[in-house]
């Protein structure tokens, strides 16, 4: 096995390091490297070596990320939904305690009178002033059924919620995964017309900004509650400022601390704590660790951002030769007449497209020529070729 260069740029667990086979070697430059690790720090201006093949995001979000371009440039970004979900997930259990009661307020009364001789017997007349409801038996929206939205869901169920889900693009393990009372909804209108609180587990892309926003008010209930775990860009921040000064929206907790959010009324900001748990960290790294791996080993892509998934399994032959190319028609045709042009034989072909990228895998019994190999590189629409193993 070829042995590999990997740049880090945050950090990243070293339990979740440990998943990397002998030969790969983390370093902190990204000259030279095959492949890349990284959280949060931004990407977008960076200028990427010829070497670099893959960028694995140890979490889900990648708009730190400058997908299009890596696309174009025949660089695979994965990310690791799902590793960090049950992290998440505990994250807006304890956000739907505190938009359910004052505990925040409660505890701020106690730290100011701290000095109070008498807090105890005070304490006994305040607590009324920071009362709230309790969950159970009340309807709970949950946008996005990922992931995160699954156990969300889940686990209002358990505390007695009734749970209206709400995706369009549900998955079918996402879909198995879903308790029996989840109801499944085919409009969020339905959501925000019937339900007490709402939860939002949609993707951080752009097509979703201000998706929650005056017109979705409208539509709700008087009083209901909102968590947002997801991304502050999700609900536009100007028309939720205006629900809760009038009282359409009773609480807002979001794990996204922005200039506004901060000076929201009845709201509860965190500083984005959802996967912020050793565990999470670990998980996510680990799943990067094994994505980035078996891409630059076997070519195998698992979820992707910008390139379709494609598993070809551990290549069993001769070489295996991977193209990244544009969506275009004819592209197969061209790939095979080159193959027989030379007389090599294709023992297995795996083929996939996404937008406007593509990805072909084919396994050969013999060694790839050089004049063949020439001639797919230069074929119009091709991106990136290399040879596997």
């Amino acid at each position: 096995m070829k042995n590999r260069k990997i740049f880090l740029l945050n950090n990243i667990s070293d339990e979740g390091l440990k998943a990397f086979r002998d030969g790969y070697n983390t370093t902190g430059s990204l000259d030279d490297a095959h492949g890349a690790l990284v959280r949060s720090a931004d990407m977008k201006a960076m200028k990427f070596p010829p070497s670099l093949r893959a960028i694995a995001r140890a979490g889900v979000g990648v708009n730190n990320i400058p997908l299009e371009r890596c696309a174009d440039e025949g660089i695979v970004v994965l990310n690791t939904p799902g590793a960090n979900a049950n992290a998440v997930k505990e994250m807006v259990i304890a956000g739907l305690m505190l938009a359910s009661r004052d505990i925040v307020g409660g505890i701020e009364w106690v730290k100011n009178n701290a000095n109070d001789p008498e807090i105890e017997e005070h304490a006994e007349k305040a607590k009324k002033a920071f009362s709230g409801c309790e969950v159970i038996g009340k309807k709970i929206g949950v946008i996005g059924l990922g992931a995160i939205g699954v156990l969300v869901a889940n686990i209002c169920a358990y505390l007695g919620m009734e749970v209206y889900g709400y995706d369009p693009y549900i998955s079918v393990g996402s879909a198995w995964r879903l308790k029996r009372e989840v109801r499944h909804e085919e409009s969020i209108d339905e959501l925000f017309e019937q339900c007490d609180y709402l939860t939002v587990h949609v993707p951080a892309v752009e097509s979703n900004r201000d998706m929650i926003n005056k017109l979705s008010f409208a539509k709700m209930k008087d009083g209901v509650r909102i968590l947002n775990f997801s991304r502050g860009f999700i609900i536009n921040e100007d028309d939720i400022t205006e629900a809760l000064k009038s009282g359409k929206v009773a609480k807002y907790v979001t794990d996204f601390a922005t200039p506004k959010s901060v000076l929201m009324p009845n709201t509860v900001v965190t500083p984005h704590l959802g996967a912020s748990t050793e565990e999470a960290e670990e998980n996510c790294a680990r799943m990067a660790v094994q994505e980035i791996q078996d891409y630059l080993d076997n070519g195998n892509i698992h979820h992707s951002v910008n390139y379709p998934d494609i598993d070809a399994g551990v290549c069993k032959v001769e070489s295996r030769i991977a193209c990244l190319h544009r969506n275009t028609p004819g592209m197969l045709g061209k790939l095979t007449a080159i193959m027989g042009e030379a007389e090599i034989n294709i023992a297995n072909m795996q083929n996939a497209s996404r937008d406007k990228y593509a990805y072909t895998l084919m396994d050969i019994d013999t060694r790839i020529t050089d004049e063949a190999l020439d001639k797919i590189k230069a074929i119009e629409g091709m991106l990136r070729v290399r040879i596997v193993k």
